[in-house]
């Protein structure tokens, strides 16, 4: 599969094209593309360092606990947050709420907010057909094809240039001045998702060594274990598991990354059923971003909550016989 993507512009002294906006608005500048590479690369060769850093010394309990707290804050940041509520709207929130939910998502040090949604309603308009950023079916469906596809998918797709068109694939979020606020302030998400670990470290521990252990593993090693989980949902997720619902492409329940993605690897439903709310539905799926997302609105703080009813996932399950 091949995208042919529309990149033409209309001169200043043409009329307004007619028809939908193109699907790529431009190519990265330098900068940004360099931004991306140290994002994917340098958690990527923490992650390499960290068996051998463990073996010997660094890995305490108050590096695990500082880990677990910012991995949950980041990780429901993505997937209550750039996920469910930015990108498919399966509830509304709290103004308050919803700036933080931004802000958390970019924590993950996935791209700001406006960035991933318009990339990700872009996968969903064209799931595993030309035009999706990261379908692994994106070359064939030969041994060499699928390798060179689950590549892509899974990580290959970020070092590509090409920009999806945020005015035609979010632009609810571009006209919206505190998450174009949010989204301009990436870089000091990024910069307090690195340092808050390494400043708590080294405030329970009273020691440098301590701030220094907490930075790598809360901080660089958590996000990239969180970068591959979430990959993991676009590459294995539409490669291999279970298809229990209807939905026009390869989507796929798999159950190993279910506890490690909150909920998002039974991906087979969310694609049969997009704003759906909660993404495990089934006898022990486990969903934690629906339940915080019960939570929330317990709380009083989300409304319209798109649950998904026994009818409508009744109408799926028979569709897909």
């Amino acid at each position: 599969m091949t995208a042919t993507l529309d990149r033409s512009q209309p001169s200043g002294d043409s009329p307004p094209a007619k028809g939908p906006k193109p699907i790529i608005s431009g190519r990265r500048g330098f900068p940004i593309q360099l931004s991306v590479y140290f994002g994917v690369v340098a958690p990527l060769l923490a992650l390499l360092a960290a068996v051998p850093f463990a073996w010997g010394w660094g890995l305490n309990w108050v590096d695990v606990g500082i880990f677990v707290v910012f991995y949950c804050i980041s990780g429901l940041g993505i997937t209550v947050a750039y996920h469910r509520y930015f990108t498919h709207g399966s509830f509304k929130a709290k103004r308050w709420l919803h700036v933080a939910m931004a802000i958390a998502g970019s924590m993950a040090v996935q791209g700001p907010v406006i960035t991933w949604v318009a990339d990700h309603r872009r996968h969903h308009a064209f799931s595993d057909r030309d035009g999706d950023p990261h379908s692994p079916w994106a070359f064939g469906t030969t041994p060499v094809a699928i390798v060179k596809g689950f590549w892509h998918a899974h990580m290959g797709w970020l070092f590509e240039r090409d920009q999806s068109n945020a005015e035609r694939f979010a632009p609810d979020l571009v006209k919206d001045p505190a998450i174009k606020k949010v989204d301009d302030l990436f870089w000091l998400w990024t910069l307090l998702s690195l340092t808050l670990p390494a400043l708590l470290g080294g405030l329970i521990t009273w020691s440098f060594a301590g701030a220094v252990s907490a930075f790598f593993w809360a901080g660089l090693v958590r996000i990239c274990v969180l970068h591959h989980v979430t990959w993991s949902v676009n590459s294995i997720c539409h490669m291999i598991g279970e298809r229990p619902f209807t939905a026009r492409d390869k989507s796929a329940n798999f159950w190993p990354l279910a506890i490690f993605s909150f909920g998002e690897s039974w991906h087979n439903l969310h694609h049969a059923d997009p704003t759906s709310a909660r993404h495990g539905v089934q006898r022990g799926q486990i969903d934690l971003s629906a339940r915080l997302i019960w939570i929330f609105e317990k709380l009083g703080w989300v409304h319209s909550v798109r649950w998904p009813t026994p009818q409508r996932l009744a109408k799926l399950t028979a569709d897909a016989k």
